[in-house]
């Protein structure tokens, strides 16, 4: 019978084990120290939301990135409409300069108009030094001479109109009857020559 008495049935040991365990949580809801613990665990492993409040969050990041879209959109936008202002004004005023460094050609042209001397020496120093200015306002807007005298003959800048005898090398350019003009490296006129001829 004493042997009874002492041994405990499963069932008992399960009732025991769900007691100890109830006093534990008991004891742990009571503690303010575990309890700090337990909401710090919680804020680091955050609970899954719920479908409402994932909705709610999905919402708020659409949101987000509309209002990020519209912004860098009319950014683009504005940066579109400033390039385009910069290029109609570049199209506008791109001569401003080169007009600019005619300006005292012309100056000197009026004055001459308006010079009654009848000396031709004068006239003569007065022109050279206007192309002097003219010279040096094409040099300032890029505008280059082509005087290719002695110079083999290069299709894409000389013009040859004649093929003449000459002790030179064939192909070479004799005579430079109108000068050609660059710009920026590119033909603007090519230069009217005539070519020795091969032997």
């Amino acid at each position: 019978m004493s042997q009874d008495k002492n041994q405990e049935t499963p069932s008992t040991k399960q009732e025991n084990t769900h007691e100890i365990n109830e006093l534990n949580q008991a004891a742990q809801d009571s503690d303010p120290s575990k309890a700090a613990d337990t909401a710090g665990s919680g804020d680091q492993n955050s609970k899954p939301l719920t479908p409402e409040e994932m909705i709610l969050a999905l919402e708020a990041q659409i949101k987000e990135f509309q209002d990020q879209f519209l912004r860098a959109k009319a950014e683009v936008e504005n940066a579109r409409r400033r390039s385009m202002e910069d290029v109609a004004k570049a199209h506008k005023f791109a001569i401003e300069g080169f007009a600019e460094n005619l300006l005292p050609v012309l100056d000197s042209l009026n004055a001459a108009l308006t010079d009654t001397g009848a000396d031709s020496a004068k006239m003569k120093e007065g022109i050279e030094l206007t192309l002097k200015q003219l010279v040096s306002a094409l040099e300032k807007g890029r505008v280059l001479e082509i005087n290719p005298v002695g110079e083999k003959f290069d299709p894409h800048r000389h013009q040859a109109i004649a093929m003449v005898p000459h002790e030179q090398e064939a192909n070479t350019v004799v005579t430079v009857l109108q000068k050609g003009y660059l710009i920026a490296d590119r033909v603007l006129r090519p230069a009217l020559v005539t070519v020795s001829q091969p032997k």
